[in-house]
């Protein structure tokens, strides 16, 4: 179990290309990220990833209208069927060839796709019913001479309108109708970008890449479409009740007679109104953007509130209203790069935009002119990836020059820091967490405060130098970094910003440095490419303590936690551990092998032979120092036990085949006839044979396949996560998981008569789970209101932790009606108490709901101190009057009748205060 790390979350890489849609509720947004898709959630401020991969990367998006299929298109033509309850692929398809757009229709019955210069319509799958094939195709579509690029369904289902890049838009009738077979929509002078139906209607939208906007008019409105009749199977039908035992052929008059009918159909089908489109607005978006061109690169209208979003290559968007007249709404540049994709939620207030080459993702609200969201990745590839000392976030540093800081919880970026003008090469975090420290190869290595979120300290060396590894000591005051092109250990005080000392020793660049975590302790390691292990006493000596000869070059190095064990990583593939003191070796893995490393197309030896020339580049030891976890130039990353130098588990980060060496050979479609490999062909289809060497090859070539990679390892400081960055992003894997199994959750008398009858049957724990998985507002009153008082303990205690959340989730709208006051405070306190741990682990994604219950207690307080001070004061002033009254009487009367006048008076006070209380009371 201690093994069993699953893949929980993706970070770093925000949006990649593809279609991004909201959900049926618009709190929540959908986009591929490479071969996995991202949920970002807006009302709560956080995401995840859905736990699907695919073989290729995702293109298109489309959710049903209940809101749980999702059908997710590759780049190579397969379909995903994708349940949202349940996070899990149930069907696939392949219909290979690129898929640009999907939709399902708007009753849910049917989702169509664009395919070459066709559009194909299938059933919808039924989530009730599972089949054995559920992909029937009902309908195609062709005509157009370009590929079609987009489409859209009409309000009643019936009606599909198709644009395509040879600038038509056909408009086709899904159901056979008499007036419309297909027509054909001709005025743009560019490809069709996008074509929308309006509201109720049957008018067109249409968009081009040149920026044209055209509106065409129906000559029929929504009741103006005449369904077909078969006139052949009419006649069939009324000659089979005429004469069921004549089973002779038809004759010749039986033939004209057909013909006659079919004739008369065709004149009466010619005197109804037929479906024809018209011109009716024009709009050149050049001109309201004043500029000599406009490209256009996505487009959304939302019909409703007739507001048309267009996107343009030069990171402009518009709003536009399509009214009578065409007026601008609003207008904002968000990037310098190209629009890729856009979305509205249903609401029609917020616009997803996603921009592909810079990996960004905004949500703005227009109405407001504010960013909902705004996250963006590292522009290149990430380096390396540090947990804080907590581990409630991770530090990540990329080849953009940038350190991004990233939430574990909420999954998002919080602060980033672009001080650095070159790559980013290593991170380390203080020991307290309140600063972290960043290396660079532009030859600093600075320090920034994650309070005020500045760079208080820039560390420079005498000579320039480039800085690629960073380590802090354990208290937070020696900075020490390792130089590239110096062979040299720079070591700087962190407090006064001086530079302390020079170690060399080294004959090749440094790449791995690091500090022992024993408290008090300035032990330094560090290897190098010159084939050694240095022990160094960063204070003592400026001379290395103890030099370990290696059998190849030293890649990456680790202190185990407790500080008697160091681990070193070398070219050949070996993992070594040696004794910090004595300076023995303790161990050695060689671990090449479970790399995982494929055979690329352009390569001329085999995978096996591959293999041998991989290495690990980054391990990291356990937080109880009995395990290894190793990654490298492999699509693998490997968990090693120290003690028996075994492979204990070994998890394949990808399986996305748009990498490079994914395979152990190369495929037959990529050979010719005679076996010679297309790949070795130079500048075939764009492509170019890499130099010898060298790993990433020419990136500037259009058909760049990079090689899966992992870069850097970490383990979160409690050992139940633990992150990796690759060529694919920042992967997540985690021993919890979010999905706990639920068996209410597929039981089907789970129904709100079996509620009452278990609280008949004083069965309150489970009356109150089906209740809370019910979400019936009613029902959970009724069971809260019912339980008694004393069991309110007892309950709470053994709640599962499933349903913890949505218990107080109630409670906090509860009280703010509720006249039960005390009770449902007493609810709120006991599962606070009986359930802190949970609740504290889960505290960000609560947040807004403690926040309620604090805001109604805080209500109730307020209006019961207003009460009780009145009272009060009616009290004061009553006594106060008695005791005049009182005095009066004394003055006037005998001392004897005063004597009796005055039990008198207090009996009667006595009474009217009885009163008096009972009303308050009241």
């Amino acid at each position: 179990m201690k093994f069993s790390y699953k893949f929980s979350n993706l970070l770093g890489t925000v949006y990649r290309s593809g279609t991004i849609i909201f959900s049926k509720d618009g709190n929540s947004v959908l986009c591929p990220v490479g071969n996995k898709i991202s949920v970002y959630d807006l009302r709560n401020n956080r995401s995840h990833t859905l736990p699907v991969e695919g073989r290729h990367n995702y293109s298109a998006l489309a959710l049903s209208p209940s809101g749980v299929l999702l059908v997710a298109a590759q780049s190579d033509g397969e379909l995903h069927v994708i349940n949202l309850n349940f996070r899990s692929v149930i069907y696939r398809k392949s219909l290979y060839g690129h898929i640009r757009s999907i939709h399902f229709s708007p009753d849910g019955k049917h989702f169509a796709v664009t395919k070459r210069n066709g559009v194909f319509v299938y059933e919808a799958p039924c989530v009730k019913k599972r089949v054995f094939d559920p992909f029937v195709l009902e309908r195609v579509y062709t005509g157009a001479t370009g590929m079609t690029s987009c489409f859209d369904w009409s309000f009643d289902s019936r009606l599909i309108a198709v644009g395509a890049k040879d600038t038509s838009v056909w408009i086709y009738g899904f159901a056979r109708l008499e007036n419309l077979k297909q027509y054909t929509c001709c005025g743009h002078r560019a490809s069709i970008v996008g074509v929308f139906f309006e509201e109720k209607s049957y008018n067109l939208i249409s968009v081009s890449k040149d920026g044209h906007v055209i509106t065409w008019e129906c000559s029929v409105d929504s009741d103006g479409l005449i369904p077909a009749k078969d006139v052949f199977k009419t006649t069939k039908r009324k000659e089979e009740k005429e004469d069921e035992e004549d089973d002779l052929p038809p004759t010749v008059e039986d033939i004209e007679n057909l013909e006659e009918k079919k004739k008369e159909t065709n004149e009466a089908t010619d005197n109804t109104n037929k479906v024809r489109y018209r011109r009716t607005q024009r709009v050149f978006l050049d001109e309201l953007l004043k500029r000599n061109k406009a490209n256009v690169t996505a487009a959304k209208f939302h019909a409703h509130t007739r507001m048309l979003v267009v996107a343009f290559i030069s990171g402009d968007f518009m709003l536009l209203d399509m009214g009578d007249n065409a007026s601008v709404i609003h207008s904002l540049n968000i990037s310098r790069q190209r629009i890729t994709s856009v979305a509205m939620n249903p609401s029609g207030d917020w616009l997803a935009l996603g921009v592909a080459s810079i990996g960004q993702l905004v949500v703005w609200e227009w109405q407001s002119e504010s960013f909902v969201l705004k996250q963006q990745g590292h522009f290149n590839n990430m380096r390396v990836v540090i947990f804080s000392p907590d581990g409630q976030n991770l530090a990540t540093g990329g080849e953009d020059g940038k350190v991004k800081l990233w939430s574990s919880q909420s999954s998002f970026c919080f602060v980033t820091f672009a001080e650095h003008t070159a790559p980013v090469t290593d991170l380390a975090f203080t020991q307290s967490g309140r600063a972290i420290l960043s290396s660079s190869l532009d030859g600093t290595v600075r320090a920034f405060d994650l309070t005020r979120y500045r760079n208080f300290k820039t560390l420079t060396s005498p000579q320039q130098a480039q800085f690629s590894c960073l380590t802090v000591d354990n208290s937070g005051e020696l900075v020490a970094a390792g130089g590239q092109d110096s062979h040299s250990i720079y070591l700087w005080s962190l407090q006064t910003g001086q530079l302390l000392e020079v170690l060399g020793g080294h004959g090749g660049p440094v790449v791995s440095v690091q500090f022992s975590r024993e408290p008090g302790s300035t032990l330094l390691v560090s290897t190098a490419w010159d084939a050694t292990l240095k022990i160094w006493d960063a204070i003592a000596n400026t001379t290395a303590k103890e030099s370990i000869a290696l059998s190849a070059d030293g890649m990456c190095v680790h202190i185990r936690p407790d500080g008697k064990q160091v681990a070193v990583a070398t070219m050949d593939g070996q993992l070594t551990m040696f004794n910090i003191s004595t300076g023995q070796q303790e161990g050695n893995i060689i671990g090449n092998s479970h790399l995982g490393v494929g055979r690329a197309d352009a390569d001329k030896v085999t995978a096996k032979k591959n293999r041998e020339s991989r290495c690990f580049t980054s391990i990291c030891y356990s937080s109880d120092g009995m395990y290894l976890l190793a990654g490298g130039q492999g699509k693998n990353v490997c968990i090693y036990s120290i003690q028996d130098e075994l492979l204990i588990k070994k998890f394949e980060i990808t399986q996305n085949r748009a990498f490079d060496a994914m395979d152990e050979t190369i495929s037959r479609r990529k050979m010719a006839e005679n076996g010679v490999n297309l790949a070795l062909i130079e500048y075939r289809r764009g492509k170019g044979i890499k130099l010898p060497g060298t790993r990433n090859g020419d990136m500037s070539l259009r058909g760049f396949r990079p090689e899966i990679r992992v870069s850097s390892l970490t383990f979160s400081p409690t050992g139940r996560s633990w992150a990796a960055t690759s060529s694919e992003g920042l992967l997540m894997y985690s021993l919890d998981t979010n999905m706990l199994f639920d068996p209410l959750d597929m039981d089907a008398s789970n129904t709100p008569s079996a509620v009452k009858q278990k609280l008949r049957e004083k069965d309150y724990s489970t009356a109150l789970m089906m209740a809370v998985r019910l979400n019936i507002n009613s029902l959970k009153q009724e069971v809260l209101e019912t339980i008694p008082f004393k069991s309110v303990n007892v309950i709470v205690r053994y709640l599962p932790e499933l349903y913890v959340e949505g218990v107080l989730s109630y409670i906090s709208e509860a009280l703010e009606t509720t006249p039960h006051v005390g009770l449902y405070t007493h609810w709120a306190t006991t599962l606070v108490t009986q359930h802190g741990s949970t609740l504290k682990i889960r505290a960000p994604q609560i947040t807004s709901t403690l926040n309620a219950v604090q805001k109604a207690l805080s209500t109730h307080r307020n209006n019961l101190s207003k009460v009780c001070s009145n009272n009060e004061y009616m009290l004061s002033y009553i006594m106060s009057q008695a005791s005049l009254k009182k005095k009066r009487r004394k003055a006037e009367v005998s001392p004897e009748a005063e004597t009796a006048d005055d039990n008198m008076s207090s009996d009667g006070d006595d009474r009217n205060m009885e009163i008096l209380f009972s009303d308050e009371e009241t």
